[in-house]
């Protein structure tokens, strides 16, 4: 019974992902609002907050996609785990890494977006602006970029996931083929 009920709340299973994707961001502006006017402190603890919204996010991702590879998923599920740790320890250690969470954002990104393009239950266009954003995300992390060009890019990544929480949010997934590509996995 407890399957069937897992079963049946697929659909708002997907909008809570979307809703916790949505309150990663406004944890993220926030943050950026706050530094941006020496409130370092309470910056960093809305960057430790939304931190820790992403790292949730990306077990629930994993779930979903499972169905559509579960080795891929699980590789995109790493990917922005060790992306969260870098970031992390970057709040409590600044300029002591010298790896930029971007360089596992971005894979995670690309993987996600090809997940999203190979399933069956939410639109290929996400996936494909996931990887373009994936991809963008690697570009940013060329030296010396163009600020026009590094605040495109930026733009890209930050709409593409966008869409992506919105479209969680407003339309879910279709439940029928979730489950079709879950059973056939």
């Amino acid at each position: 019974m407890k399957v069937q009920l897992i079963k049946n709340s697929l659909r708002p299973r997907a909008r809570m992902i979307g809703i916790v994707f949505l309150l990663y961001f406004l944890a993220a502006i926030l943050a950026q609002f706050l530094t941006s006017r020496n409130h370092v402190g309470y910056g960093n603890g809305a960057n430790f907050i939304a931190t820790g919204l992403y790292c949730l996010v990306t077990v629930l991702f994993y779930y979903l996609f499972k169905p559509v590879s579960r080795m891929l998923s699980l590789i995109a599920a790493f990917f922005s785990l060790v992306g969260c740790i870098v970031m992390t320890l970057e709040l409590f250690r600044p300029s002591s890494l010298a790896t930029n969470p971007l360089l596992f954002f971005g894979p995670y990104c690309l993987l996600i977006g090809y997940l999203i393009f190979k399933s069956t239950f939410l639109p290929h266009i996400l996936g494909i602006l996931m990887a373009i954003a994936g991809a963008g995300w690697l570009i940013f992390l060329v030296p010396n970029l163009p600020g026009y060009l590094s605040l495109s890019l930026e733009g890209l990544g930050i709409c593409a996931e966008a869409s992506l929480m919105l479209w969680l949010i407003a339309k879910g997934i279709n439940e029928e083929r979730w489950k079709q590509q879950s059973g056939a996995a």
